[in-house]
């Protein structure tokens, strides 16, 4: 039986049905526990957040509950924080800063929070299961998390991706279909090609692998979950369902966006931060499109863009607001995250019947 699954029982999960990392504040402590205490495994997305927060936010799904939960963090990409950025693209998030009435040409700090102090914590607190996209986890950390037991997921876009995340000592990985929200966890440089559905990335990837493989991408509702475990799949992974709970840290015009969004105004940008990314189509999104080739590369322009994106999040403008989403976005509904666990274990079960 699907809720049997060998993956859930080494999870120590009732359910194998694993809310995303999804990073920039989406995944409260209160939306993680309250996925780990329905029965899934909550995880927090800590990609954005500093050594401290990480740690708050540690000990306060701890406090809300005592069942496994994930952290999930971006491995660092070498980048260019010199960089120059073409004044094309200046002159558009200028006159985008003149319509928020705040100051033009900011001083950006620093562009990512350190991966090492980021590692630290996660050491540090013992955290069960450590997840992580983007590219590979280097050695040293891998002996230290399987030191303390760790369970480690890996995120993988193609086949190559998986066979290297499996050579690596993964313990399981995460089959990551183009029709996810946000961003790719594509890191095979010579790979253009990795916009492999989910349906036909899962099957080749379960045939090449030995470890456990779950399932992510445009999955919303039994139908999906149960289309994975006949794909060979171990477990899913669902974000886009999970934004519009009542515990998501979502802001609202991005819940509302979700809610009314339909299959085709769901798009791929680079506009916000400079990679690859899923969201509801909008106008910032239309301004800096032309200007696609010309975006400085992550993490540059997503720091470039954290200026517009708070001060649209504090006025109340979704149009200059990153609203990650998947594609099957218009499929979510506004519930608590036990009411969308408990449904999508019923929905589950009903396909399951039917078929």
């Amino acid at each position: 039986m699907w809720s049997n699954s060998e993956l859930a029982k080494r999870l120590h999960i009732q359910w194998p049905i694993i809310q995303a990392g999804m990073a920039g504040g989406t995944t409260t402590p209160e939306l993680v526990a309250a996925v780990s205490q329905a029965g899934g495994l909550g995880t927090l997305g800590a990609a954005y957040m500093n050594a401290e927060q990480i740690r708050a936010a540690i000990r306060a799904i701890r406090e809300q509950t005592d069942k496994p939960f994930g952290v999930n963090l971006f491995i660092p990409e070498p980048f260019d924080a010199h960089q120059k950025v073409a004044e094309s693209v200046s002159r558009v998030m200028n006159e985008v800063r003149s319509q928020l009435d705040i100051p033009l040409d900011p001083d950006v700090a620093s562009f990512t929070e350190p991966f090492e102090k980021q590692m630290a914590i996660v050491l540090e607190e013992r955290v069960p299961v450590f997840s992580f996209t983007f590219g590979m986890l280097d050695q040293a950390w891998m002996k230290k998390l399987k030191e303390q037991g760790v369970t480690v997921i890996g995120t993988a876009t193609t086949v190559r991706e998986a066979v290297a995340l499996e050579e690596s000592g993964v313990d399981m990985l995460t089959a990551q279909g183009s029709e996810a929200g946000g961003h790719r966890g594509s890191f095979l440089p010579d790979a253009p090609s990795n916009m492999i559905g989910t349906m036909a990335l899962v099957p080749q990837i379960v045939d090449r692998v030995n470890i456990p493989v779950i399932a992510a991408g445009g999955i919303m509702d039994g139908r999906g979950i149960a289309a994975a475990f006949a794909l060979g799949a171990q477990a899913v992974q669902l974000g886009t369902v999970f934004l519009t709970c009542t515990e998501s840290g979502a802001h609202s015009l991005h819940k509302r966006a979700v809610l009314e969004a339909s299959d085709e105004s769901v798009v791929i940008t680079r506009a916000f931060s400079g990679k690859a990314a899923r969201g509801v189509s909008n106008h910032f999104m239309k301004l800096l499109a032309p200007l696609e080739k010309e975006l400085p590369s992550y993490p540059v322009q997503n720091a470039l863009t954290r200026d517009i994106r708070a001060a649209a999040s504090k006025q109340q403008k979704s149009e200059y607001l990153s609203m990650w989403a998947g594609q099957a976005a218009s499929l979510a509904k506004a519930c608590t995250a036990k009411e969308l666990i408990q449904r999508l274990v019923d929905e589950t079960e009903q396909v399951r019947r039917r078929l």
